[in-house]
């Protein structure tokens, strides 16, 4: 079965950087648009990034562009999100989602809080 575990959270200041990975099993990892979506306390979750499943091409929220950066790594099952200049509205439960069969499965998300 699909699944997709998030690590990487946490504790940072404005202006800092953090990494966060999902591990994917349960399909064949490269031949996905793999993306990341965040949710704001309070608020409707929102799509962060996108990837295609070669890598090559990325999208991403105004919000985040010039800041982010997803990427993957076929050969592990792996997906990245590199997040630099952090500030308070990035605060947010983050979680990796990939659309297979009909079906959006999501990781459990981790947390991120952005605060001094």
């Amino acid at each position: 079965q699909v699944q997709l575990v998030e690590s990487g959270g946490g504790l940072v200041q404005p202006g800092g950087s953090l990494r966060l990975s999902c591990a994917a099993s349960g399909f064949t990892f490269g031949s996905y648009v793999m993306s990341w979506s965040r949710q704001p306390p309070g608020k409707q979750r929102v799509l962060v990034a996108s990837i295609s499943g070669g890598g090559s091409s990325a999208d991403y929220a105004g919000s985040v562009k010039g800041r982010f950066t997803i990427s993957r790594d076929n050969a592990k099952n792996m997906l990245y999100l590199q997040m630099n200049n952090l500030n308070s509205e990035d605060t947010a439960v983050y979680y990796c989602h990939v659309w297979r069969a009909g079906t959006m499965y999501w990781g459990q998300g981790t947390q991120v809080t952005v605060s001094s």
